[in-house]
């Protein structure tokens, strides 16, 4: 097997491995992707159900353009193989935990940078539809809830685009819909990576090439999720965190490079002077605004390619758990964590609990070192939130919570407690009002403030004499409770009493 048939490497061969894992469900009769394929992944997700594959929707071509595997990247029923999709995106075991993964993705941003190899062509070219040769209103792109503005074609897919001088290369995903026959409308998001090279077009005053991959291989998918640094390709970043170049080849219409293993390839522009409506969309948070449309860029679709029975992955975002939660937190929480690594303060793990609808942040402290820095409660919190909050990094989140070394930020029965039982309301919290907020949020956008500034916090879950001389209480838990031998006398014995497997 060559590198790019591994499953991280391949999107078919991704669907493949699921199909082993017997992680799939294919469904073999037509649906209709005009709400029923949304509702259908929307209960999948809602149940951590198998992935569910569309092999005949209506309004498919002749050569199978295209089917949908819904719910490519969520969660599993079984909690030994709970991140089990997360897992096969990178290469790793099943049953990999989510520590295990992200500190898989933040390792691969030391180690060195493998470029993406260039190939002459690839199964994304099996089928070439010039503008006049497609229409995406009749292609069967999903309506996924009923209140939304539009056909959301793109909610998996894979933005590309270029700075003008050519030494940029962005990959990332946000959101477009069906605008007309040749053209989609989508979010260009200040302060993301496609918004800053949109700018950079701007100024040119030229339209920014682009394009738009559909089932890239998953190790890339997870790489455009990632807040990486302004400037760093994440094709390079790629190649280090699968170990392998990526193949990539060259699009028809424009001189931009995608994965030569895609399943769709979209060519085309986006332009830097017409705008259209957009939205609304039932978003990560949970929530649909019926009649609240967005002014966005159009995007031009000069040609699509793509393999014959081409796959379609599709996200549809809501309450949990889906792809938008169960990357986009995690992702951005691993970078959290490392900018405050990176700038020596005593952090030892962070994640964003799926339960805060990822908006929040956990953070375990490394107490001693805290006591070792002489600080006090705000000085700390107030320099943990300017650092994070003023960082691109930090732009979804709006509470982090700091917690102590026995609360396993991985755990939200041990999140929970923690900020219900240590944290004062109003005296332990910082609130941080002068910094970029994050208007999907509803919270922001319909609430009573200002929609785009402000809306954070740093909720302190510590207690005072962590800061000062450690830990002076136990749990009152079976950990914490009994002695060590008794625990484990119990645990020896817990079958046999009747409980079920002790875990």
């Amino acid at each position: 097997m060559s590198a790019q048939d591994l499953p991280q490497m391949s999107f078919r061969c991704f669907v493949e491995a699921l199909k082993a894992d017997g992680d799939i469900v294919e469904i073999n009769e037509e649906c209709d992707p005009n709400l029923e394929v949304g509702a259908i992944i929307r209960r999948v997700c809602e149940t951590d159900e198998r992935a569910p594959l569309f092999n005949k929707l209506k309004g498919q071509d002749s050569n199978g353009l295209w089917r949908i595997l819904g719910a490519p990247n969520s969660l599993r029923r079984d909690p030994a193989q709970r991140y089990g999709r997360l897992a096969r995106h990178l290469g790793l075991p099943t049953t990999s935990s989510m520590k295990e993964i992200l500190h898989k993705m933040i390792a691969a941003k030391s180690s060195p940078p493998i470029p993406p190899n260039v190939v002459e062509t690839g199964p994304c070219k099996d089928y070439k539809l010039t503008s006049d040769q497609f229409d995406l209103t009749e292609l069967p792109s999903p309506l996924l809830h009923q209140s939304d503005g539009g056909r959301y074609i793109q909610t998996y897919g894979m933005h590309i685009v270029q700075s003008p001088d050519g030494k940029w290369t962005n990959w990332s995903i946000a959101r477009a819909m069906v605008h007309d026959k040749n053209h989609l409308v989508g979010l260009v998001m200040e302060p993301q990576h496609i918004w800053q090279i949109h700018q950079m077009w701007k100024k040119e005053g030229k339209d920014m090439p682009w394009a738009l991959a559909f089932g890239v291989p998953p190790a890339a998918i997870m790489a455009a999720s990632m807040p990486l640094p302004g400037g760093l390709s994440e094709g390079e970043y790629v190649g280090s965190l699968a170990g392998h170049a990526l193949d990539v080849v060259k699009c028809e219409t424009n001189g931009l490079f995608v994965p030569a293993n895609s399943e769709i390839i979209f060519e085309g522009s986006c332009s830097i002077t017409e705008r259209a409506a957009e939205g609304p969309f039932g978003e990560m948070h949970g929530y649909v605004f019926p009649a609240t449309p967005m002014d966005e860029p159009v995007y031009k679709v000069d040609m699509i390619t793509h393999r014959k029975d081409a796959i379609l992955p599709v996200c549809n975002c809501g309450r949990l758990t889906d792809e938008t939660h169960t990357m986009i937190g995690p992702l951005a929480s691993a970078e959290i964590g490392v900018l405050l690594q990176s700038h020596n303060l005593p952090i030892k793990e962070a994640f964003s609990p799926f339960e805060s609808q990822v908006t929040w942040v956990a953070l375990q402290v490394d107490t001693a070192k805290l006591r070792a820095m002489a600080t006090s409660p705000e000085e700390f919190c107030r320099k943990v939130g300017d650092m994070v909050f003023n960082d691109k990094v930090g732009h979804t989140i709006h509470r982090l919570l700091l917690v102590g070394e026995d609360i396993n930020v991985y755990d939200f029965k041990d999140v929970i407690w923690a900020f219900c039982t240590r944290c004062r309301p109003g005296l332990d919290e910082y609130g941080f009002e002068d910094v970029r907020g994050f208007p999907l949020i509803p919270y922001m956008s319909h609430g009573g403030g200002e929609k785009t500034r402000g809306g954070k916090v740093v909720s302190d879950c510590l207690l005072p004499v962590e800061y000062k001389t450690g830990k002076n209480w136990e749990a009152a838990s079976f950990k914490e409770s009994f002695p060590k031998e008794l625990q484990e006398r119990v645990l020896d014995r817990w079958e046999s009493l009747g409980f079920g497997p002790a875990h």
